[in-house]
């Protein structure tokens, strides 16, 4: 008669040969695909110490192995791609959607959002999302750009004239009040208070998150709760959670209040109807299109709304703010891109600098748009995106994705390729005056694809005003002493010691 001992002995003796098997038959499969060099027992995981090497460290690796290459982490793989071929296979196709696992560390806060969404919820919220991006209502939101881009110039008064600011905190803050006020039809006031808990909670997700990608222990659920980590990820979602909830009551109550007859009469019209009118007559919040829209006759459930409306202000405010300050960063570093910005605001305004921004202003900021290109292809607000295959894919010639195979789209080095873009460290935004002879993958800073940003016109036309606020009222320069960013690959490009540079009045008479 076996004993308790041997037959449990048993069963993990044959579920580790069965797990060892599986392994070899998925590393077989992906051997076509070169190997980053690593360890020959850790593979690859001591190298991804802190987020500040892992563009380093995933740079080296592109370089070695020309653009593809399968990385090592102990308990899984990745293949890590910057190849423009294999790139639009990937990004073009329908049968890999979702996202990879290590967006499932996003669930706690993020549930399964737009963003993090396996690919039949995605289908269904980037359905009924859709309108709130339509271009007739982007036009409506330009003076809430300016009106909280106002804000952030007042408050940088007080740090003109000294040796250096760091630019970072002021515009994430005035994000933050942008995209609540246009999406989710809420003033925060985020501005007027700087220690925002909110702020800080979605910087420290972004790193934990990153942090439990390339960590063997923190991967796995069940060795996770006995890090310090998860007991933080616990407090900053319930403070997350909160500012949402917050946030979704203060609409409704809104909503219930000022709704006037002819807007419940809207809310019952044919949905093209209903769209054009929301374009022509109001400024119509994300937030309220997730309230009044109806599936199977029913209103979406109260969970559902949450989980969208968070995806949408982590997306809305934290990438937007990264891609501003890198871009004030740039101007003070390159002053003759800067005069030549400043040159086309006088011609659009003249001497008039205070007259409101209208939306044709915008479309004439084109070289101006041409530094926010220029800016987000050196630093681009997300670095790197990843896919997950729910089946084994065929990508030529009988080559074989594996299923579970992570894909990560590696932006910052498809974006800084040299034999795309030559001097890639030079910034220049007159490279992008014509990019027809240049492939669609070779710049994806919003990615490309089906699973594209939903938001990349109202970050363009949200970006444009407050770069035009900040260069009709400020002069930029370096900081002393001089300030070199140590960039930080989390969900977000950050720079670990911040975004540092040195204000002036500037008189555009």
């Amino acid at each position: 008669m076996l004993s308790v001992v041997e037959v449990v002995t048993a069963l993990v003796l044959v579920g580790v040969a069965y797990w060892w098997l599986s392994w070899k038959r998925y590393e077989r499969k992906l051997k076509w695909i070169p190997k980053a060099p690593g360890h020959p027992i850790f593979g690859n995981v001591l190298e991804f110490g802190k987020s500040t090497d892992t563009l380093r460290v995933f740079s080296g690796y592109m370089k070695q192995c020309n653009g593809l290459c399968a990385v090592d982490l102990m308990v899984k793989k990745m293949v890590v791609i910057s190849d423009l071929k294999f790139l639009e296979f990937l990004l073009t196709s329908t049968k890999i959607l979702d996202k990879s696992r290590e967006y499932g560390f996003l669930h706690r806060w993020l549930g399964d959002g737009l963003l993090t969404a396996k690919a039949a919820r995605w289908r269904k919220s980037r359905k009924i999302i859709t309108p709130a991006f339509h271009f007739s209502i982007l036009g409506k939101f330009v003076s809430i750009y300016e009106s909280n881009a106002d804000v952030m110039i007042k408050l940088l008064e007080k740090e003109v004239g000294k040796d250096s600011v760091d630019i970072y905190t002021y515009v994430t803050l005035c994000t933050l009040d942008i995209i609540c006020e246009t999406s989710m039809g809420v003033k925060i006031n985020a501005q007027m208070n700087r220690q925002s808990d909110y702020v800080f909670a979605v910087k420290e997700m972004c790193r934990i998150t990153v942090d439990r990608g390339f960590s063997p222990i923190k991967q796995l659920d069940i060795l996770y709760p006995l890090t310090k980590d998860f007991h933080k990820e616990l407090r900053y979602v319930k403070t997350l959670h909160s500012h949402t909830e917050s946030v979704i009551r203060a609409r409704k109550l809104a909503l219930q209040n000022n709704h006037s007859e002819n807007d419940m009469q809207a809310a019952e019209k044919p949905k093209n109807i209903y769209e054009e009118e929301l374009g022509a007559k109001k400024k119509v919040a994300f937030l309220d299109l997730l309230l009044q829209a109806r599936v199977d006759g029913q209103p979406l459930p109260d969970w559902y709304i949450r989980e969208e409306v968070d995806t949408l202000m982590f997306e809305g405010h934290d990438t937007t703010g990264a891609a501003l300050s890198f871009a004030l960063c740039c101007l003070a570093e390159n002053q003759e891109v800067q005069a030549r910005a400043v040159e086309e605001q006088r011609t659009i305004f003249g001497k008039d600098t205070n007259r409101p921004i209208t939306f044709d202003d915008i479309q004439a900021m084109k070289y101006l748009e041409l530094v926010i290109k220029e800016t987000l292809r050196i630093y681009p607000s997300v670095p790197f995106h990843a896919r997950n295959t729910d089946m084994d894919v065929e990508y030529k010639d009988g080559q074989i994705i594996p299923k579970g195979t992570s894909l990560v789209v590696y932006v910052y080095g498809v974006n800084n390729n040299p034999e795309v873009f030559p001097n890639p460290e030079k910034f220049n935004p007159m490279r992008f005056e014509n990019m027809e002879k240049t492939s669609p993958f070779a710049y994806l800073p919003f990615s490309a694809g089906p699973r594209n940003c939903i938001g990349q016109k109202f970050a363009m036309h949200e970006m444009k005003v407050v770069l035009s606020k900040v260069l009709r009222n400020y002069e930029l320069l370096p900081a002393i002493p001089k300030h070199e960013v140590q960039l930080a690959a989390e969900t977000v490009l950050k720079s670990a010691n911040g975004i540092k540079i040195r204000l002036k009045y500037r008189n555009l008479n």
